[in-house]
């Protein structure tokens, strides 16, 4: 029998090794980690007890001599210690010391009947999977990409976040941050965050007519499931954001598109609709229509408006990234001038400061947010009150605003270096520069097939938005600049143009 490979060999030196060097060869950590050495000295001994190196009823060194034999503080031990006596697995039995439980806190589950391994793919009832639910390519993975227009996440105010969190959790009040609150948002924040967008936006309104959301996606969920029925017709632009026609579909709408030109969509194609049928719902994005980028003039907003009034439909607002205008001062959103109550607006903090930031927010009139509420208590108790409690603490410091102006003015320079290298250098690209945003829309020239082009751009580590995404006719996609910085950017593009030179060799 080879004993250097036996578990009982094995086992007799570490035994040996306890004996003569107690803990002190057993026992690592790495003060480098985020994890606190008292957690790793405790995970440690954990895994010794799991191992069956340390058996259950032994006595534990006393904290002052491991803390000597491991070179760390006395308290160190101590609160290891106390981690492990609440988790179960030591206990301490007076002036006699520390022990390992006799019966340590490892379950074992056990099925009362035998089942197949491997899991249930299958369910034994009858199921119908939605096929419209689609799932889109994802970037990850891929070496190069040109995102469809993200933030750069680098801006993110990491350190005052940190720090803001640190705060909430710190402060006298922080248990009720985190019990259940009130499903219209953290009251700390919703007065702050009404101020902003008045001041922003624009918008008359009172604190009772704000909803929290986590994200735009979210509040667009929760307005349909308030105006829309099974049947209800819902008109939007031809091409649109795809989850919001999901969402629509999801609740039983039928659909309208509008034709759409360079300042959007057609509102005398939605009025020709309005006199042959009724209307329940339009979904907008008047600022950088998504995904062409299009800005809808404060002419055509009115006749939106006026339509709205005259055949009394709903316009669902969706203004993802109002805060990013470069050239002029922007055109304030619909609801700003909405005085019988058509709009509900949705923003969202998730596109213009960090994806995994999930805070939104709905504007509208007050027995419909009061709806809001009730419907979002069934899919969402509440809100993340402690990542609001930590906005509010930046609204009031004023970081929120600073961060968006310091965004605004690295995109708007990365909008223009991005805009500059395509003209000069993507002949078969056409494009009109952005007055904001985060992407261009970009329609490429017959010569250049998409849909042809991704797959020899895949298979390179190169990623570009599906134009299926947007459109199933157009050879056109998004292509974002918000999240390279310049350098970056070049790198990116001329990857790009050496891969499009190289399509069809």
């Amino acid at each position: 029998m080879d004993y250097q490979t036996t578990p009982f060999l094995r086992y007799l030196i570490i035994q040996f090794e306890l004996f003569v060097h107690p803990f002190t060869t057993l026992i690592s950590f790495d003060r480098s980690e985020n994890t606190p050495v008292y957690l790793q000295i405790g995970n440690r001994i954990i895994q010794l007890i799991q191992q069956g190196i340390i058996q259950p009823g032994v006595r534990l060194p006393g904290s002052r001599t491991l803390a000597k034999q491991i070179h760390v503080n006395r308290l160190t031990v101590t609160k290891a210690y106390d981690e492990l006596t609440i988790q179960g697995w030591v206990e301490s039995q007076g002036s006699r010391g520390m022990f390992v439980c006799s019966e340590i806190p490892v379950t074992t589950p056990a099925a009362f009947e035998s089942v197949i391994s491997g899991g249930i793919v299958s369910p034994g009832y009858a199921w119908h999977s939605k096929a419209y639910l689609t799932r889109p390519r994802l970037s990850t993975g891929y070496q190069m990409v040109i995102d469809e227009g993200l933030p750069d996440l680098r801006l993110l105010p990491k350190t005052e976040l940190s720090r803001a969190y640190r705060a909430v959790l710190r402060q006298a009040s922080w248990k009720g941050t985190l019990a259940y609150g009130e499903v219209f948002g953290d009251p700390g924040l919703r007065p702050l965050l009404a101020d902003f967008i008045r001041e922003t936006r624009g918008i008359p309104m009172h604190d009772s007519q704000i909803i929290t959301t986590r994200g735009s996606t979210m509040g667009i969920y929760l307005a349909a499931m308030a105006v829309l029925k099974p049947g209800d017709t819902v008109v939007t632009g031809r091409m649109t954001y795809h989850t919001a026609e999901l969402i629509f579909r999801h609740f039983g709408a039928k659909f309208k598109s509008l034709p759409l030109d360079q300042d959007g969509i057609r509102i005398d194609a939605l009025e020709d609709i309005c006199r042959t049928q009724p209307v329940r719902m339009i979904y907008v994005t008047p600022h950088h229509h998504y995904p062409t980028t299009a800005t809808m003039p404060a002419e055509r907003r009115m006749q939106l408006l006026q339509l709205a009034r005259d055949y009394r439909f709903c316009i669902l607002e969706d203004d993802y990234d109002f805060d990013f205008q470069y050239d002029s001062n922007p055109v304030m959103p619909l609801i700003s001038a909405d005085a019988s109550g058509q709009v509900i607006y949705v923003g969202s903090f998730s596109k213009s400061i960090a994806p995994a930031l999930r805070l939104g927010f709905v504007v509208g009139p007050t027995e419909v947010i009061t709806e809001l509420g009730k419907l979002r208590r069934l899919i969402d108790r509440q809100g993340d009150h402690t990542l609001e409690s930590a906005f509010a603490r930046l609204f009031r410091e004023g970081e929120i605003r600073r961060h968006l102006r310091k965004a605004q003015r690295t995109y708007q320079e990365r909008r223009d270096h991005f805009c500059v290298r395509l003209e000069n250098e993507f002949p078969e690209i056409n494009f009109i520069k952005p007055p904001g945003g985060m992407a261009v829309w970009a329609d490429f020239s017959p010569d250049i097939p998409l849909r042809a082009l991704l797959p020899h751009l895949s298979a390179r580590g190169f990623y570009l938005p599906d134009p299926n995404n947007y459109s199933v006719h157009l050879n056109a996609t998004r292509m974002g600049f918000a999240s390279k910085q310049p350098g970056e950017m070049d790198q990116t593009l001329e990857i790009f143009r050496e891969l499009i030179n190289g399509f069809g060799q």
